[in-house]
């Protein structure tokens, strides 16, 4: 049964590549780019087919985690009237930005869908103060915190569902925070709020220690859930990468795609909206990471046309590719990294 999971998971994150890579392979064939490949994976070909119509050969590789669009003037001067460089800045822009916002489009879509159909939707009002299992002594019961009240903000940060005051208090309620609520139609805020906190992996966050009450199913309700919950876990996403620079988070909580898979394989053995919402925080995860404007990713692509429109002649060509390849050996270096850790993981 756990090689089933791994072998879910796996396909999972072949479908997040798949998605990625589509998104630059739609636009490219929207505005007519020659492709030589369209491949998922990187290595050996499994599998190939060149198409008889357009020469495009779709191959599946034996390393499952990456793939690529292969386009005719990507990274080299080509005499063909439809290779990539000889198209429009703005038909190039496109193309590097698709996969990532695909990426981010099916994350949102699919978060949609599991807001829709989850068994409640929590709001920001207290129903119970008393949760077994806590056992600090200092805990938000004492700070003034009562049923019945509607908490607003979170240290300055508003928030609109259960959902967002969960996220808010774990980033932030490692200390003592402010809490700004509505009680009895009158908005007050209080001071110095402490939350029990825990460690795992090396990182501390807080925890609510209430209960909420649910919100009436109605449209209305439904979409505003999936609204805030899918720009929460993409801010969770920024804040995480933040978080990781600025060294809150160690190296033993940045996990590759071994890693990944492994969370992947748990989340499959608990249940399937587990699997499928671990599956939309990676899709965003991988939308936002390649818009870094970081050499070798989408986002670093992107800023060498922004200065090419704004110059209104292209960047050296041989300069932009000293830096993708310097980006690109740098970003396999930290990739091999964290899988000697993912794997060292595994065997402890």
């Amino acid at each position: 049964m756990q090689l089933l999971y791994v072998l879910v998971a796996i396909l999972i994150f072949g479908l997040l590549i798949f998605i990625h890579e589509g998104g630059h392979y739609l636009f490219a064939r929207l505005f007519h780019v020659s492709i030589t490949e369209f491949a998922i994976g990187f290595g050996p070909k499994l599998l190939s087919r060149t198409s008889e119509k357009t020469g495009i050969a779709y191959s599946l590789r034996a390393i499952p985690f990456g793939g690529f669009v292969a386009m005719v003037g990507e990274d080299e001067d080509s005499d063909d009237p439809n290779a990539f460089h000889k198209k429009p800045v703005w038909q190039r822009f496109i193309i590097t930005a698709a996969g990532a916002s695909v990426n981010l489009l099916a994350g949102i879509l699919v978060m949609s869908i599991l807001v829709a159909t989850s068994p409640s939707l929590p709001s920001t009002v207290i129903y119970d103060m008393e949760i077994s299992g806590y056992t600090d002594t200092n805990t938000s019961a004492d700070s003034g915190l009562l049923p019945g009240d509607r908490i607003v903000a979170v240290e300055g940060t508003r928030v609109h569902t259960g959902n967002e005051l969960v996220y808010e208090v774990m980033r932030k309620g490692v200390d003592p925070i402010d809490v700004t609520l509505v009680r009895d139609g009158e908005t007050i805020t209080l001071s110095d709020v402490v939350f029990p906190t825990t460690t795992e992996s090396g990182v501390t966050v807080g925890l609510v220690d209430f209960r909420v009450y649910s919100e009436r199913r109605t449209p209305a309700n439904v979409l505003k859930h999936a609204f805030f919950r899918s720009t929460s876990t993409i801010k969770m996403i920024w804040e995480s990468l933040y978080d990781l620079v600025r060294g809150r988070y160690g190296l033993e909580a940045v996990s590759g795609p071994v890693g990944a898979t492994q969370a992947m394989t748990e989340a499959a053995s608990s249940s399937a909206r587990d699997l499928i919402y671990l599956s939309v925080v990676i899709s965003m995860n991988l939308g936002i990471m390649n818009l870094l404007p970081l050499p070798a990713l989408d986002g670093g692509r992107l800023v060498f046309l922004l200065i090419e429109g704004i110059r209104r002649k292209p960047f050296p060509r041989k300069v932009e590719g000293y830096v993708n390849f310097a980006g690109l050996a740098i970003l396999m270096g930290l990739m091999v990294l964290v899988t000697v850790k993912d794997v060292l993981g595994l065997l402890h």
